[in-house]
């Protein structure tokens, strides 16, 4: 590959880009003619991609140090620097708490948590120094609003989101922007096949409504006949990017936006409905717990 370390575009990184948003963002990047690093865990699902100097090919497994620090080697010996990470990689697990595979469930966590961590600690020392950088997050709505069927992933995207929330606070005065990308339901693989979402293999029959919005996610996912485009979404993974100051939160689909607002307009009616018990605990509010 030719080195193109005075590039004037945005370099970008983006990790899980075998299928789904990373693929949709990669192609939409070649397409607008940016430099791109594509990382999957397996090089060669990254097959369909055009050989170009633009255009790395690198394979990463987030939950391994070492080929964390190789890819991002292999990044800046290619283009000289990282622009903008997209922590993109993740999985799904169904299951009602008490019956989830506590092993299968910290898998997931490494990857969905401490993969975006991980990823994003090799890229800030660069980021710090250029005063420069987008990372952009993919959550979900899962990360702000919650359903019975994925108690351990919610766990995994509520945990990035106060991660990056925070993070964002530290670096903002440097000059980097951390956006949280949360997406409702797009038409990709992410609930089709086992390597997208993993369940429980013995199933406690008293959590049937668990079950049953499992199964209705299931198939939704095997026939793709959810709204959101994967297509558009890569639209805007790029004018995110392209923002002097972006948002912390990005909310991705219609349905995103209705959930969200409606997760935090109940929120909000049960702190006021509760607002004098929790306003009357301090010293010299005796009285009032008479």
């Amino acid at each position: 590959m030719t080195t193109h370390e005075n590039t004037t575009k945005q370099v970008w990184f983006i990790t899980g880009t075998s299928s789904g948003f990373g693929r949709a963002l990669v192609e939409e990047l070649i397409a607008q003619d940016y430099p791109v690093v594509a990382t999957a865990r397996k090089l060669e699902s990254l097959d369909y991609l055009p050989e170009k100097d633009n255009v790395l090919k690198v394979a990463l497994d987030v939950t391994k140090k070492e080929t964390i620090d190789k890819a991002v080697k292999s990044a800046n010996d290619a283009f000289g620097k990282i622009d903008v990470l997209v922590n993109n990689a993740g999985y799904g697990y169904f299951g009602a708490m008490e019956e989830s595979d506590q092993a299968q469930v910290r898998n997931m966590m490494d990857t969905n948590f401490w993969g975006a961590n991980d990823m994003t600690i090799a890229v800030l020392p660069q980021m710090r120094k250029a005063r420069s950088g987008r990372i952009l997050n993919v959550t979900s709505i899962g990360g702000l609003a919650t359903f019975p069927t994925f108690a351990y992933y919610h766990a995994s995207k509520f945990a990035m989101e106060g991660l990056f929330q925070s993070l964002r606070k530290q670096v903002e005065p440097l000059g980097i922007y951390v956006t949280n990308v949360e997406p409702g339901g797009f038409s990709t693989e992410w609930a089709a096949g086992s390597h997208f979402a993993v369940a429980p293999e013995n199933e406690i029959a008293d959590y049937q409504l668990v079950h049953e919005a499992k199964n209705v996610s299931e198939t939704r996912g095997a026939t793709h006949s959810q709204a959101g485009s994967p297509e558009l979404a890569a639209k805007y993974f790029i004018k995110l990017a392209s923002m002097e100051k972006p948002p912390q939160n990005a909310l991705f689909g219609a349905d995103a936006h209705e959930m969200a607002t409606k997760t935090y307009r109940e929120a909000l009616a049960e702190f006021e409905a509760h607002q004098a018990d929790a306003t009357h605990l301090a010293y010299g509010d005796e009285d009032y717990w008479q």
